[in-house]
């Protein structure tokens, strides 16, 4: 019975590392840049659009908005969701792995990305539903429902099915948890991480039972501060070896287009920090458009605007911010391990900056609960699509029992199941939004017209 557990679970594990590497890659890659070229450069050309959007304040129409929260809390929502322990650990594997170079096409990730959460976005706004209650709800199942037509229901069935396992936070709250016994000392045992483990689901549970309301202004009121915590710090490790900062920008542009160790090596670099940009702002994931799809706003396009700029935060500003001291630390003698993203990124912290361990150590403390906020929120409303509004809460006391789960066991198997899940939620997303690509080009000539 144990060889057959192992066997099956040996070969998700398999199937996992597959389906995640160039064939995930190249769907969200190679649709994003479809989307890119088929908008114009959206993500470039109206740059400017989308950050006077965000400054602008929200219309109000006396409470009769459909949605829940503003398009800001929106935006704050997603990226809670997206700066977690991948900006950290996945960045410090992907410079390991790959070298400086790979945050040059982190950067190049980070605009086409740019690109499908405009889509996301907009699409969110466009075709929202209604759920059993009549609360309006939107998402990439209402999106594939209402702008798709009914036929397309078990694409919409699907996409949820994955998101209620994709969005388990398994990753974050193991990696906290390992995080805390390393850096404090406490020796690893079951009862220690069982203790921290309801810790964390305690406080998880007093922003998820309150609901989106709770949940968007804690992300609010986290996340700006959250990364101008990580600037600062950055900024502060920068100024103390501000010497070596011409190396590292050096490096990472001559590493991106170096053909010293051949074609395949540069390809392999570039698909590296492509890669990890892509898996870290997850757009064409779908998770994106669950959480704009509860913004008051009822203009699409300003929402896929302002949804554009989620990227530009998780992959373009936090994943370098992370990759300096990283680079710098590599430098100066640091040996980077390709499998030990944690451990290497508070190695070259604690190099770089004094007690810069126990600095980022705090940081990824609100990384990872961010991230835990707003994935509940995600399951809930996969939840409520199945299984209909008056069901959904008890989708929460799951989650925070998987959360305690989490703290506890090794998690290659469950990993690897989550992992399909999220490649399983990006292919409906991404079939959707090039189908009804068409339709949001036809938004956008209404609104930037009407705009001039």
């Amino acid at each position: 019975m144990n060889e057959l557990f192992s066997a099956i679970s040996q070969a998700i594990i398999d199937a996992s590392d597959f389906v995640c590497g160039v064939p995930e890659f190249l769907l969200l890659i190679g649709g994003g840049l479809f989307l890119f070229a088929y908008s114009g450069a959206v993500s470039i050309r109206r740059f400017p659009w989308a950050i006077r959007e965000l400054r602008k304040k929200q219309a109000s129409d006396g409470g009769k908005q459909q949605g829940q929260i503003s398009s800001f809390q929106a935006l704050m929502s997603a990226i809670a969701a997206t700066v977690g322990m991948g900006n950290i650990a996945g960045v410090a594997i992907a410079v390991a792995i790959g070298g400086p170079g790979v945050v040059f096409w982190m950067w190049v990730s980070a605009l086409v990305g740019m690109t499908t959460k405009f889509f996301e976005g907009t699409l969110a706004i466009m075709y929202r539903g209604k759920d059993s209650t009549g609360e309006t709800q939107g998402g990439t199942m209402y999106m594939i429902t209402e702008g798709l037509g009914k036929k397309w229901r078990p694409m919409a069935i699907a996409f949820t099915v994955f998101g209620m396992v994709g969005t388990l936070c398994f990753m974050q709250a193991n990696q906290l948890t390992e995080s805390i016994i390393t850096v404090s000392g406490i020796e690893s045992t079951f009862t220690v991480k069982f203790v921290i483990g309801v810790l964390m689901a305690v406080i998880v549970a007093f922003v998820i039972l309150g609901g989106i309301g709770r949940i968007a202004k804690a992300a609010s009121r986290i996340v700006p501060v959250m990364v101008v915590l990580y600037f600062l710090m950055v900024l502060a490790v920068v100024v103390l070896h501000y010497d070596l900062v011409p190396a590292v920008f050096s490096s990472i542009f001559a590493s991106a287009f170096s053909f010293k160790a051949g074609f395949g090596a540069f390809v392999f670099v570039a698909l590296t920090g492509a890669k990890r940009a892509a898996f870290v702002n997850e757009a064409g994931v779908g998770t994106a458009s669950m959480m704009h799809g509860a913004s008051k706003n009822d203009q699409p396009v300003r929402e896929g605007l302002i949804a554009m700029l989620g990227p530009l935060i998780d992959s373009g500003i936090v994943c370098t911010l992370t990759s300096i001291p990283i680079i710098m630390a590599s430098q100066s003698g640091l040996a980077l391990a390709d499998d030990a993203g944690l451990r290497n990124a508070l190695g070259a912290f604690d190099m770089m900056l004094p007690f810069g361990q126990y600095l980022l150590m705090a940081i990824v403390f609100f990384f990872a609960f961010s991230t835990m906020f707003s994935y509940s929120y995600y399951g809930l409303k996969c939840t409520n699509y199945l299984f209909g509004a008056h069901n959904a809460k008890y989708y929460n006391y799951y989650y925070l029992v998987m959360i305690v789960v989490a703290a506890v066991i090794k998690l290659n198997l469950l990993v690897g199941i989550m992992d399909l899940a999220f490649a399983g939620m990006a292919v409906c997303t991404m079939f959707t939004l090039i189908a009804l690509a068409p339709k949001v080009k036809a938004q956008m000539k209404l609104y930037f017209a009407d705009q001039k």
